[in-house]
């Protein structure tokens, strides 16, 4: 071995600076190996080993400990991954001659159609933000948020970080920054613009006042005095549990990445193009889009199991 970090420590944090730097990974990325990779550290230590002499066995009897825990199929695929990654970049920067986890079979992910919106419940939702706020500026600022997010099908982090300079002159189409610092354009519908326009109106307002007391201005478009600087996405998940709740839709089927499922899942319901949602969404692999389609299937599926007649069991006449 060559040069390798003195404890597992060090090779987890020059592994993630190497992936932030070199492949542009997100900050939540970054967040997440981390947390497996300490994971798995610790368990190599209480095993009386490290990162620089585990063999594959042992990765194998880690997975088996994560299953006893009672950690899920996603969850432990995930933390396989994480792993894998670390050691592929160990083997490539020399620390180790080998890749223990390369010949591992990891539990997979079922995958589970995602769950989606009827067009009702987003009205529904909609409407909800609209009347959300203890004041009117907060209304303005959930309906834009909620607007935007169903219009755009972004995700939650590109949404509540959006840069204001993004949303100046009534635009009608939004540069996003997706994952790995990837851009995208997405086109605004009215409404999105109309509640874009008016949210700004008051955002200015408030910051001008804010600028006259000696207070930096903000970049966000949503800013928040938080220390990320804008709305975060927790704080916004929350909100759109409030909106289900109060537009009589069931808090558990509403989630800010339903949103994301519903706008891909009613495009393609009227119409529109697989390759065109793909770059909507940001996705890298059309695979990944395509599962929409079955999401599309199922819902056909089941509308037919449901109204038509040649469904339903037949009675038989009576006889005498």
């Amino acid at each position: 071995m060559t040069g390798a970090p003195k404890d597992d420590h060090l090779w987890i944090a020059t592994f993630l600076d190497a992936q932030a730097a070199d492949l542009g990974a997100t900050r939540n990325t970054l967040l997440a190996y981390g947390r497996d990779l300490r994971d798995f550290a610790g368990w190599a230590t209480r095993q009386g080993t490290d990162f620089a002499a585990v063999v594959q066995e042992q990765i194998e009897a880690y997975l088996v400990a994560c299953d006893a825990e009672g950690l899920s199929r996603a969850t432990r695929a995930r933390r396989l991954s994480a792993i894998r990654q670390l050691y592929r970049f160990a083997f490539e920067e020399g620390w180790r001659t080998d890749n223990p986890a390369i010949q591992i079979k990891g539990p997979g992910r079922r995958k589970a159609l995602p769950k989606t919106l009827e067009v009702i419940e987003v009205d529904r939702l909609l409407d909800a933000a609209r009347a959300s706020g203890r004041t009117q500026m907060e209304r303005l600022r959930n309906s834009c948020l909620m607007e935007l997010l169903y219009a755009t099908g972004m995700r939650v982090s590109e949404l509540v970080s959006l840069p204001v300079s993004a949303a100046r002159g009534d635009p009608r189409m939004l540069l996003v920054m997706g994952k790995g610092g990837k851009e995208r354009m997405v086109p605004l519908s009215p409404p999105a613009r109309e509640a874009l326009a008016a949210w700004l109106t008051t955002r200015d307002a408030e910051e001008a006042e804010r600028e006259a007391k000696g207070h930096p201005p903000s970049r966000f478009l949503f800013p928040s005095r938080g220390k990320a600087g804008h709305l975060t996405r927790q704080r916004f998940f929350l909100l759109i549990k409030e909106f289900a709740a109060s537009g009589g839709v069931s808090p558990d089927k509403v989630t800010p990445h339903t949103l994301r499922h519903a706008f891909a899942t009613h495009l393609l319901a009227n119409g529109a193009d697989l390759r065109a949602i793909q770059a909507l969404l940001g996705h890298a692999d059309i695979a990944t889009t395509e599962i929409y389609t079955h999401v599309l299937d199922a819902r056909l599926s089941e509308l037919v199991l449901e109204h038509h007649p040649l469904s339903r069991p037949k009675s038989r006449p009576d006889r005498d």
